[in-house]
Parts: structure tokens; C-alpha cells; sequence
């Protein structure tokens, strides 16, 4: 596969899985080893198809009319690497957080590795601060 293949497989995977809801597709584009080194993760990293499929959920239930838009995709070899931005209304439990009603906000960045037309390997990152500040978790002001 080449690098435009592998970006089109990118944006087919987040316009399937988070912004209509087919988890299905994760099975067609994720290897069921998958590892993803999750930046801002407690744990580290998500491993296996079914986790990713459960974090998904986890937000997509705390955030039903969650949307995200891709703002940049740039391949080179055998990665990829999405920037976007993610939108939604907070309206069921996050992490023991209750609803809070609040539009949220927040910017993130994966890279993904691929081999034979599924992603292997990822690496990801969104801003989780500015979620809990969304969320009136943490006040505004202390990034600086």
C-alpha cells in the first residue's frame, strides 16, 4: 500500500467509527494485536481491537453527538499522521464525570503504522486538559 492508501484508510476509519458509529470498521482497518501508546493515558497505552472499540464507546456515550474533523493528514513510509479537532456535548458519564451538559472542544494528533492496509501500531494524543477545563473539572488559566 502506499502512503495516499493508507491516508484514505485513515479518514475512512474516523469518519466510520467515531463520527457514524460503525465499529465494524475497526475490525476492517486495525490488526486485533493493535497497540496504541496513549500520551496522556494513565495506563500508557490501549492494547487489542476491543479496547479501541471500548474507548470509543466510552465517549461516544459521554459524548453522543460527538464529530470529529480532520484538520491535517500527512503520510510518509509506512505512517500516518491525523490532526483534528473533536466536538460534542457532554451529556452521559466520562470517567466518573457526571453529564454536565458542556459543549467541549479539543485538539489531539494520531499517528498510525501500517502494514498490508491496516494499522499496527499507533501513537496518540489529545488535549486532555482542556476537556477537564471544558468540564469545569479544572479552572481556566492554569496552562500558563
Amino acid at each position: 500500500m502506499n502512503t495516499e492508501e493508507n491516508k484514505a484508510i485513515s479518514r475512512r476509519g474516523i469518519e466510520e467509527a467515531w463520527n457514524k458509529g460503525n465499529l465494524s470498521i475497526i475490525d476492517e482497518v486495525i490488526v486485533p494485536d493493535i497497540v496504541i501508546h496513549d500520551l496522556g493515558n494513565p495506563a500508557g497505552e490501549i492494547r487489542g481491537r476491543e479496547a479501541v472499540k471500548a474507548q470509543r464507546v466510552m465517549f461516544c456515550t459521554a459524548f453522543p453527538d460527538l464529530h470529529l474533523t480532520i484538520e491535517d493528514t500527512i503520510a510518509e513510509g509506512d505512517e500516518v499522521m491525523v490532526r483534528f479537532t473533536a466536538r460534542g456535548t457532554h451529556l452521559g458519564e466520562l470517567l466518573g464525570i457526571a453529564p454536565t451538559g458542556k459543549q467541549v472542544v479539543v485538539t489531539g494528533i494520531a499517528i498510525d503504522r501500517y502494514a498490508d492496509g491496516k494499522v499496527v501500531e499507533g501513537w496518540g494524543y489529545f488535549d486532555r486538559l482542556s476537556l477537564l477545563q471544558h468540564l469545569s473539572m479544572i479552572p481556566q488559566g492554569l496552562e500558563r
